[in-house]
């Protein structure tokens, strides 16, 4: 079993057991309910046959569809979109939203493969699992190594075997067919909107606070923009080219412009450069942002953290040994499936448009996401302090699997699960 996996029904198993949930509840959600693996055959530039392999982790329908992102990305594995597709589950219910959890994945570098060859991957995923798709069945969004234009393939391809448009079948297209401009940017600024809440309520303000920011992919570019539009002074940023550091503060436009044109965060030109990616974690900072992957902050490195605030972009950053070991010095997690949970949201938000065939500005969209992110926030935190006062050992992961599973449990005791 993968550590990744590992670590999410450790989570599960602990948030079972603080919210006084039947041991049943677990064993449901340890295992999803479909894996569906398919080979899809891609004929390459240059004549040869590729056959890519695939997976759809649909993981729990107590809450309504399935819905989780479609990741492309050479180190995949099925346990690990197992463990994804369970914190999809976890996600959609603390956010209140009315879905289930699923998951995607391809084994494949996108980067290597021509647009040809990458819409012909994306046709064949969607022709591979059509039965198990649909708008009121299970809708993908991109992941790692997918975007806007992989949806707008996998949505026409969908469309067609279906025979009429089906916007409603994906999320995160283009504008032009029905997508949001605000889901762009969607997890970044749900994420810059956690980072100013917990800031304010843990650390007393958020103005001119430093924050380190690493993984400086979309979520964590737009993370640091959005945080920087509030007040804060991003002091670090990363990705696998290094860390940029600069207590006086990073430019986010400019360091946007410039990981759009070389690929590296290491080509900006002012600050100081480290070799490590993982360095951002480390600097002097009120809040860092591990938006890069899972399991960034271990027990191996947690004592070179420095900041007293940790909101997670990515899933499953933070390791569940290291955030106790962080509780015992007074630092505060925001978990992943809180902080992060702006995509998703904004998903649903668009979901809920094309399946009434409505529009809303991306202003009212961007407030209406804001306001939905502000909200979760509160209600995990109040349940967080609630629980503070009958025990110190508890984390603010703790509270919001709580509010969790309590939804999918009062679900599944309704339909007569358990």
């Amino acid at each position: 079993m993968s550590v990744f996996l590992q670590n999410v029904l450790i989570t599960l198993k602990r948030g079972v057991a603080l919210g006084g949930f039947p041991e049943g509840l677990y064993k449901i959600l340890s295992k999803p309910e479909r894996i569906v693996a398919v080979s899809i055959p891609v004929r390459l530039d240059n004549g040869e046959l590729e056959v890519f392999e695939g997976f759809r982790v649909q993981h729990c329908s107590a809450l309504g569809p399935y819905k989780g992102g479609i990741r492309f990305y050479p180190g995949v594995t099925l346990e690990d979109d197992i463990a994804l597709a369970t914190l999809m589950t976890l996600k959609n219910s603390l956010a209140g939203l009315p879905y289930g959890g699923g998951k995607g994945a391809v084994r494949v570098d996108p980067r290597k493969l021509s647009a040809r060859e990458l819409e012909q991957l994306a046709r064949g995923y969607v022709r591979a699992l059509y039965p198990v798709l649909g708008e009121l069945v299970d809708i993908p969004a991109p992941d790692v190594g997918t975007d806007s234009r992989v949806m707008a393939w996998m949505v026409d391809e969908y469309s067609k075997l279906l025979g009429r448009n089906a916007p409603a079948s994906f999320t995160a297209k283009p504008a032009v067919l029905w997508g949001n401009p605000v889901r762009e940017y969607a997890t970044g600024f749900g994420c810059a909107v956690m980072t100013r809440e917990a800031a304010e309520r843990i650390l007393g303000n958020f103005k001119g606070l430093a924050l380190a920011v690493q993984g400086f992919g979309n979520t964590g570019q737009w993370h640091a923009y959005w945080a920087s539009k509030m007040g804060f002074k991003v002091v670090a940023i990363s990705d696998l080219s290094g860390t940029v550091y600069d207590p006086d503060g990073i430019d986010i436009e400019k360091a946007m412009k410039v990981k759009s044109e070389t690929g590296k965060v290491v080509d900006y030109p002012d600050g100081k450069k480290l070799s490590d990616p993982k360095a951002a974690l480390y600097v002097d900072a009120d809040v860092i942002a591990p938006d890069a992957v899972e399991n960034q902050i271990t027990l191996e490195n947690v004592g070179k953290v420095k900041a007293k605030l940790v909101v997670e972009g990515a899933n499953g950053p933070t390791t569940p040994e290291a955030e106790l070991e962080l509780a015992k010095r007074g630092v505060v997690v925001v978990p992943d499936f809180l902080a992060n949970a702006g995509g998703v949201v904004m998903s649903y938000l668009e979901w809920v448009q094309n399946l009434q065939w409505y529009w809303w500005s991306e202003e009212e969209t961007r407030a209406k996401l804001e306001r939905i992110m502000r909200d979760n926030f509160e209600r995990v935190w109040a349940k967080f302090e609630e629980m503070r006062r009958s025990s110190r050992e508890v984390v603010m992961r703790d509270a919001a699997l709580v509010i969790a599973l309590q939804r999918i449990y009062d679900a599944m005791k309704a339909r007569g699960w358990l």
